[in-house]
């Protein structure tokens, strides 16, 4: 029966997710490394900028804490505009200090005008260091170009070592974890899939079910693997923008097809509980989906499975014709499932198609001889 080998394999899986997720849960070790980083990013660049003897040198330390993002592209594009924004930051405390006289109408005016600036170019994120760097220029009344070079010399000094701290970047352990998360994925669809079979297969029995049961939890884990393929989604992101190899897309776009893959099963579901009278043909399909479940994989060509399905179909519509409204009605809503069926499946092979030579050396090739064993997962 494929239901005492499947519940013998929804329990290895719960298993294996309950590990994966128990590894995952530390994000406080991300931050004390974040907050290292930054600490001694700031601390050198006011050291640096002390050792220059520039006026203002804690300000340099401000700079690089504002200039530290997630990523060193983020960094990199943030730093440019800092130096590009600088000039126009000075341009307007010469044009606002040297007319307005009281320290709090000109700092007001300044920043009135600097933040419609920022929007107008699309860089309101630089406004926080030229204010900074505003209230130096307030201070002193000096628009020489000596004290123009002191200032351009911290914001040069904050961004310079903030690109350099960001170089130091973990790649290999944010690389690990991706491919944890993907195995976690695919664990949690496997055990989705196969108590969506299970719940095909006994409909009738969803009366009386206890809250949090049944349908209630198949709903749940899809609502958590959702919120999960989320955060996936924007951790790939970080690490492809870390990287500054294009190949790297390929996480980003795994996980956003296992989202869409998602929202198939939704359907599917919802689908599911229209039934009222199940049709014998109910067994077929869920004994397909419980198949289907073995084949969840990362490196799954879905070829055959569509070329299952599509028999399958074939099968359904060479049955005999319903007799009766609910029959009708329940082999409508079977045919709707292999409906989301085929969309699942179409997601991972549209995924599959779309990866390049490159991508496909290095993640279909390498990376399951390196990352799929027991001990990765």
């Amino acid at each position: 029966m494929i239901w005492k080998e499947g519940m013998a394999d929804m329990e290895n899986l719960k298993s294996k997710m309950k590990r994966i997720q128990k590894r995952d849960k530390m994000p406080a070790a991300d931050t004390i490394v974040q907050a290292v980083r930054i600490a001694a990013g700031s601390g050198a660049a006011m050291f640096a900028a002390s050792a220059l003897h520039l006026e203002f040198a804690a300000s340099a330390g401000m700079v690089t804490l504002l200039t530290i993002l997630t990523t060193k592209w983020e960094t990199l594009k943030l730093s440019a505009a800092r130096i590009i924004t600088f000039f126009m930051a000075v341009l307007l405390c010469w044009i606002i200090f040297t007319q307005v006289k009281n320290e709090g109408a000109a700092f007001g005016v300044f920043v009135f005008f600097l933040i419609l600036a920022s929007e107008w170019i699309g860089w309101r994120v630089t406004a926080s260091v030229n204010a900074v760097i505003g209230t130096h220029f307030l201070a002193v009344r000096d628009f020489s170009f000596s004290f123009i070079m002191n200032e351009f010399l911290i914001i040069l000094l904050g961004i310079t070592i903030a690109v350099i701290v960001n170089l130091f970047q973990n790649n290999n352990l944010q690389r690990n974890k991706i491919i944890a998360n993907m195995r976690y994925t695919e664990g949690a669809f496997q055990n989705i899939l196969n108590e969506l079979s299970w719940y095909l297969l006994h409909s009738e029995k969803r009366e009386g079910q206890k809250e949090g049961t049944g349908a209630d939890a198949v709903w749940e884990k899809l609502e958590l693997l959702t919120k999960d393929l989320d955060d996936f989604i924007q951790q790939a992101r970080v690490y492809y923008n870390n990287t500054f190899q294009p190949h790297t897309s390929y996480y980003g776009r795994y996980f956003e097809m296992r989202e869409k893959q998602c929202e198939a099963l939704h359907n599917l579901h919802y689908e599911m509980e229209k039934i009222k009278q199940v049709p014998r043909q109910a067994a077929v399909i869920a004994e397909y989906i419980h198949y289907l479940s073995r084949h969840v994989t990362e490196m799954n060509d879905p070829e055959n499975q569509l070329k299952r399905l599509e028999q399958l179909s074939n099968d359904m519509k060479k049955e005999e014709l319903p007799k009766t409204r609910e029959e009708f009605e329940g082999r409508a809503v079977l045919y709707h499932i292999l409906m989301d069926l085929e969309d699942f499946l179409n997601y991972k092979r549209q995924f599959v198609e779309r990866i390049d030579d490159t991508q496909f050396q290095i993640y279909w090739k390498k990376e399951v001889e390196d990352f799929s064993s027991p001990s990765n997962i």
